[in-house]
């Protein structure tokens, strides 16, 4: 074996065994450490932002980060969490004391069943508990952002709010020519012709293109669907405006997408108007702190001062193929 083989070999095989022992370590040493930096038990707790004068209170719930349900393990454990976000809103929906909900986004979007199990739970507290829902944009609410975005009874954002990417993207790394360069190769038993579709080390035939195609055609109809119904556009409308480009939040309100323009605390005051309870408490629901969540944080700082936020970005985003409702740049 040539210097130019042993090289790629050694590069993959130390790549593939940091992240797998890193991730083991997290696992390991945070099932011994929870009691250490874990709260009461509970995934999260009420912090209160406003004490109000009367009954009720509104809630305010978090998303941020990529929607993806495996983003909350592993060595860089730090952001969202799935779960932990629909166990939130099934909480507000249960309370009797919350009237409304204000869904405070900050992402880039993510995975097509993920966005669409918030989209559905949006639906959910809206038709069996009759509560309003708004939405408060952050500085990103794209793709599927805007996807769990659609059924709110009010959208705002802020006027320089990246949102729209309205579409749907599945996509790969695709190294054959530099495996064949340094002489790398894949020896794949299949049991059937496409099973090894979107592989990294030869080139997609015409017929594995026009599957996933047809894959991707049948999620942005959903993606069309759920905007047709939540915004009450035109089809063919929502069709001219989801090709896949972004939107400021001045030109998404310009062209129907959202319903006005503000910050967080615009919002709850719009909503405690609308709900007519008088002067309602407002709430936000924080995690606890364990010690995945510590640790996660303080990897993601190495992270970043040693500049290997590409690597990071590399190995989640290549963990298998998928469709998403994700803003990529």
């Amino acid at each position: 074996m040539n210097s130019k083989r042993w090289t790629a070999l050694i590069i993959a095989v130390a790549l593939f065994l940091v992240y797998s022992a890193a991730s083991l370590f997290t696992t390991d040493v945070s099932s011994t450490m929870t009691d250490i930096f874990g709260g009461d038990g509970e995934e999260f707790h009420e912090n209160i932002l406003e004490v109000g004068s009367d009954q009720g209170k509104v809630a305010v719930i978090h998303l941020r980060g990529i929607i993806q349900d495996d983003a909350g393990g592993g060595l860089f454990a730090a952001g969202y969490d799935h779960s932990l976000l629909l166990d939130q809103l099934d909480y507000a929906a249960e309370d009797p004391d919350v009237h409304g909900i204000i869904l405070r986004i900050n992402t880039p979007g993510g995975g097509v069943v993920e966005s669409d199990e918030i989209h559905d739970k949006v639906k959910e507290i809206q038709d069996e508990y009759r509560k309003t829902v708004y939405v408060s944009m952050g500085s990103m609410a794209a793709s599927g952002g805007y996807y769990v975005s659609a059924p709110a009874d009010q959208i705002y954002a802020n006027s320089q709010t990246i949102t729209g990417s309205l579409g749907v993207i599945m996509q790969s790394i695709n190294v054959s020519e530099l495996a064949e360069e340094w002489g790398v190769s894949q020896e794949v038993i299949k049991s059937g012709e496409y099973k090894d579709i979107m592989s990294q080390t030869r080139e997609m035939t015409e017929d594995e293109r026009d599957i996933l195609q047809s894959m991707v055609d049948d999620s942005y109809h959903r993606f069309v669907d759920v905007i047709e119904e939540g915004r009450e556009l035109d089809r063919d409308r929502v069709m001219e405006l989801a090709d896949g480009r972004i939107y400021t939040g001045s030109q998404a309100l310009d062209e129907g997408l959202i319903d006005g323009l503000g910050h967080l605390d615009d919002v709850i005051d719009s909503l405690k108007d609308d709900l007519g309870r008088g002067d309602l408490s407002v709430v936000e629901y924080e995690a606890n702190i364990g010690f995945p969540a510590f640790l996660g944080g303080t990897v993601q700082q190495l992270v970043e001062n040693q500049r290997l936020t590409e690597v990071k970005g590399w190995l989640e985003q290549n963990h298998g193929r998928r469709l998403m409702y994700l803003y990529t740049d």
